[in-house]
């Protein structure tokens, strides 16, 4: 998807990777690996800077080094609040490169803070292409959708969890803290407490769910090929999926490649692959089965037939249940169209069906017309 010559500076919020890896994944010392290696496969890495208090991580210190990362000290010192300075000195490097390093075209933010969502909206402005990259347990809601793509450390090839992953407690900063034994603080010298206002906490990215892949696929291809002009290519398909969803990876529904999949969807009849301007890159388009658009039209008549009466017209609502109950596996999507609306639309621009709106059941009743 992307060329070979992508330029990617890569910038790791390290002690947030880490820390998430350790409470989430029980992974330590951090592997680097597989983020350099996801990496690899996208384009040259011409930078590589992590930000953190060494002190604190001595041996990954020697593992980064060995991976050839730049190790940015971030002290933290007693007597002084520095919980945001790795922070600030990353998005300050960030925006510098951005302007001064006009060959880089990528920068992939490796962080689940959503502290950063910020810079990568300011990257994204400067027409650079945003990768973000952090521990599923421990990264923000928010942050995904603002990047161009998103990858889970947790699914990276090479990363093998200890444990099962969990979602720790976490505070507004987005970093997992290490609790402190009670009996490790001697009472003479505990300070009056000061009840401080409850911090924001970020909400943590919800689970990925096992969808089925095929609507994902036809939503956004019946989306091209209603406000795109020309052929809608399989590259063009998956960089607008990404679009999307930065977390869609065609490896999480079995796939080895986008054309693999496809290939699947082609032999099932979701789509209909012809030949591209370039090997390898098929136009993908939806299958022309004029008789399959008929059945389908012809199931959702009969169903609103079956249930109207002589004062009684059904809703749109709950329609596409009862077509299910006739044909379990109907979806509009595998006829092209992206909602149930749009399908029932279509029935009424062929006449095959009136849909009125009802302003007291804030909802469209149907009949067949006479």
């Amino acid at each position: 998807m992307i060329n070979d010559d992508e330029r990617i500076a890569l910038f790791l919020d390290y002690e947030n990777l880490a820390i998430g890896a350790r409470d989430g994944l029980g992974v330590t010392p951090f592997d680097f690996g597989p983020i350099a290696d996801a990496l690899a496969e996208r384009g040259r890495v011409v930078a590589r800077r992590a930000y953190a208090d060494w002190s604190a991580f001595d041996e990954d210190r020697r593992l980064l080094t060995r991976a050839q990362v730049e190790l940015i000290e971030i002290p933290q010192r007693l007597g002084a609040s520095r919980k945001n300075a790795a922070d600030i000195k990353m998005v300050v490097d960030a925006i510098e490169m951005a302007f001064e390093r006009s060959f880089v075209t990528t920068f992939a933010i490796c962080t689940g803070d959503s502290d950063f969502t910020p810079l990568v909206n300011k990257l994204r402005e400067l027409d650079k292409r945003v990768i973000g990259i952090g521990v599923e347990s421990s990264t923000s809601a928010l942050l995904p959708p603002s990047c161009d793509e998103f990858l889970f450390y947790d699914r990276l090839p090479g990363v093998e969890p200890s444990q099962a992953p969990r979602r720790p407690a976490r505070r507004g900063r987005g970093h997992a803290a290490a609790p402190v034994p009670v009996e490790a603080v001697p009472v003479t010298d505990v300070a009056p407490v000061v009840v401080a206002e409850e911090p924001v906490v970020d909400e943590p990215a919800a689970p990925v769910e096992e969808r089925e892949v095929g609507p994902i696929v036809t939503t956004t291809l019946a989306g091209l090929q209603r406000h795109a002009d020309g052929v809608v290519l399989a590259s063009r398909l998956k960089r607008a999926i990404l679009r999307k969803d930065p977390t869609f990876d065609e490896a999480d529904h079995g796939f080895r490649s986008f054309g693999e999949l496809m290939r699947h969807l082609e032999a099932a009849g979701v789509v209909e692959l012809r030949k591209g301007s370039a090997q390898g890159d098929p136009e993908v388009t939806f299958p022309q089965d004029a008789s399959a658009d008929d059945d389908a039209f012809r199931l959702l008549v009969d169903v609103v037939r079956g249930l109207q009466g002589p004062r009684f017209r059904p809703q749109l609502s709950g329609l596409k249940d009862q077509l299910r109950k006739r044909e379990p596996g109907f979806s509009e999507k595998r006829y092209g169209f992206n909602t149930f609306l749009s399908f029932a639309k279509a029935a009424r621009a062929r006449d095959l069906l009136a849909m009125d709106w009802d302003e007291d059941t804030g909802d469209y009743l149907l009949r067949v017309p006479d």
